[in-house]
C-alpha cells in the first residue's frame, strides 16, 4: 500500500489519543494502589506509579514493535531515519526511556535541588525528616542531593539558585520552540522522537489536501516563533531592569545621609520597616509605601511585591525621592 509522511494534524491527534489512554491507565493504577496500600502510601508513591503506568503502556506497544492506540487510530507506523525499516529494538528502547523516564528524573531532580537550595538551615531541616521517613524510590535521590548541597558554601548556594531557575525556564522555552519548529517542518512532535530520529509514515489518503494542511500549520509555526521571540524579549528587558536596579543600588547605597534633608528621627513615619532604622534615600513603591532605597531594592531581588500590602510590581517602577522631606 502507498505510504507517505504523516502530517501535523495526524501526529497531534495520535499524541492526544495516546495521552487519553495513558491517563486512563494512570487513574486505574492509582485507584488500585490506593485501595490496597492506603492513601498515605499512595501519596508517597504517586509519581512513581504514574511512571510505571507510562512505562507499561509504551513497553507493550512501542518497545514490543506494535502501534500505540493513537498511532493505530490515525493509521501510521514508526520508521527509522532511512524511512524504509521499522526502528530497531535499541532505538525503540531509547525512545521509551527518553519519553517517560527522563522527564520524571529531571522533574524530581530540579524540585529537590530547588527545595534544598532555598532551605536556610539544611542540616536541621533534613535530619528529622530523613530519620523518620519511610523508604521510597525518591528518598535515596533526595538524600544524595542534600549531601551534595551541604558541601556548598552559602554564597555558592545563593549563586546556584538563580542558575537553577533560569534552567527551569529554559526547559519550558525549549519545549515551546520545539513545538513551533514542528508546526513548520511537520516532523518530530516530541523531543524524544527527534533525539532518536523516529518519524512516521501513513497510508495515503486521497480525501485531503496535504499541501494546504501543511501550509496552514506553517503559518501557525511562524506565529508561535513570533510569540516566543516576544516572550524572550520581555524577559531580557526585565533582566536589564533588574540589573539597572542593582547598579543604582550600588551607586546610592554609600551616599551620605546629608545628601537629602534630614527627616524627623523621632517620628515613626520616617522609619523603614525593613531595617527598623531612619529611612535613608527614601524610595516609594507604586502603592505609595516608603522604604530605604537599598532595603527595597534588595527585597525586590527575591520578591517583586510590596513588603506591607503585598501588591505585585516590577523593580523598575520604584521611585527614588531625591528631595523628599
Amino acid at each position: 500500500m502507498p505510504l507517505i509522511p504523516a502530517n501535523q494534524p495526524q501526529l497531534i491527534r495520535s499524541s492526544q489519543k495516546d495521552e487519553y489512554y495513558q491517563n486512563c491507565l494512570r487513574n486505574n493504577t492509582n485507584e488500585a494502589f490506593q485501595t490496597f496500600a492506603g492513601s498515605k502510601r499512595w501519596l508517597e508513591w504517586r509519581k512513581e506509579i504514574e511512571l510505571l503506568a507510562d512505562l507499561a503502556y509504551y513497553s507493550l506497544t512501542t518497545y514490543a514493535g506494535y502501534q500505540t492506540l493513537g498511532e493505530e487510530y490515525v493509521s501510521m507506523v514508526q520508521v527509522d531515519p532511512s524511512k524504509r525499516r521499522v526502528p530497531s529494538h535499541s532505538r525503540r528502547a531509547a525512545l521509551v526511556f527518553l519519553h517517560t523516564f527522563l522527564p520524571y528524573c529531571l522533574d524530581k531532580l530540579l524540585v529537590y535541588l530547588e527545595n534544598d537550595l532555598q532551605a536556610e538551615d539544611l542540616d536541621s531541616h533534613a535530619s528529622p525528616g530523613e530519620a523518620g521517613h519511610r523508604w521510597s524510590p525518591a528518598s535515596c535521590v533526595r538524600a544524595q542531593i542534600r549531601r551534595l548541597v551541604r558541601l556548598l558554601t552559602e554564597p555558592q548556594r545563593k549563586a546556584l539558585l538563580p542558575m537553577l531557575l533560569v534552567f527551569q525556564q529554559a526547559v519550558t522555552l525549549l519545549h515551546r520552540f520545539h513545538v513551533a519548529v514542528f508546526y513548520l517542518s511537520g516532523t518530530f512532535y516530541h523531543l524524544s522522537k527527534r533525539a532518536t530520529g523516529i518519524t512516521y509514515l501513513r497510508v495515503l489518503d486521497m480525501s485531503g489536501d496535504d499541501r494546504l494542511i501543511r501550509s496552514s500549520y506553517r503559518a501557525l509555526g511562524v506565529v508561535s516563533l513570533l510569540q516566543l521571540a516576544l516572550t524572550l524579549l520581555l524577559q531580557f528587558n526585565n533582566l536589564r531592569q533588574r540589573q539597572r536596579a542593582r547598579q543604582e543600588w550600588k551607586l546610592h547605597r554609600n551616599l551620605p545621609s546629608s545628601a537629602q534633608p534630614v527627616e524627623a528621627s523621632g517620628s515613626r513615619a520616617s522609619r523603614c520597616i525593613l531595617c527598623l532604622e531612619e529611612r535613608r534615600h527614601s524610595t516609594s513603591t507604586p502603592c505609595g509605601h516608603l522604604f530605604c532605597w537599598e532595603c527595597i531594592t534588595e527585597w525586590c531581588n527575591t520578591k517583586a511585591e510590596c513588603p506591607l500590602c503585598r501588591e505585585k510590581f516590577l523593580p523598575h517602577r520604584l521611585v527614588y525621592l531625591r528631595n523628599y522631606r
